[in-house]
């Protein structure tokens, strides 16, 4: 019986974070902003159901498969890359060097920096 509810409020919390991660796809202005909600939003509503999944399997088939633990490590892995990589993408291709933010204390972006006429000093 609690594990019913466990289950559907696993299940209901999942729906609420991909619904969350599609809407802010579509409303958000910019590209990097877009690209932080679904990647947000997939990490928890996957996350969700496979935490549904879990307890399905523990409290209605009486055993523990791994499977669901396995796809989670994976995803949490996977994404914040993936978002790395797609937002690196966006800064070489719609970004200069005078329309981003200060870099901090070395001075350059976490990008290739091609910088012409400069020698290696090795």
């Amino acid at each position: 019986m609690i594990s019913e509810y466990l289950i559907a409020g696993f299940l209901i919390i999942a729906g609420i974070f991909g619904f969350l991660g599609s809407f802010g796809l579509i409303k958000l202005n910019d590209p990097m902003s877009r690209l932080h909600a679904p990647t947000k939003a997939t990490s928890l509503g996957v996350g969700g159901v496979l935490l549904a999944s879990m307890v399905h399997g523990i409290a209605v088939e009486g055993h523990l498969s791994l499977h669901e633990v396995m796809i989670t490590l994976f995803l949490f892995l996977t994404a914040p890359v993936t978002a790395l990589f797609i937002a690196k993408v966006h800064l070489h291709r719609h970004e200069t060097p005078d329309s981003l933010p200060r870099a901090g204390e070395d001075g350059i972006w976490a990008t290739h920096n091609v910088d012409d006429g400069a020698e290696d000093k090795d």
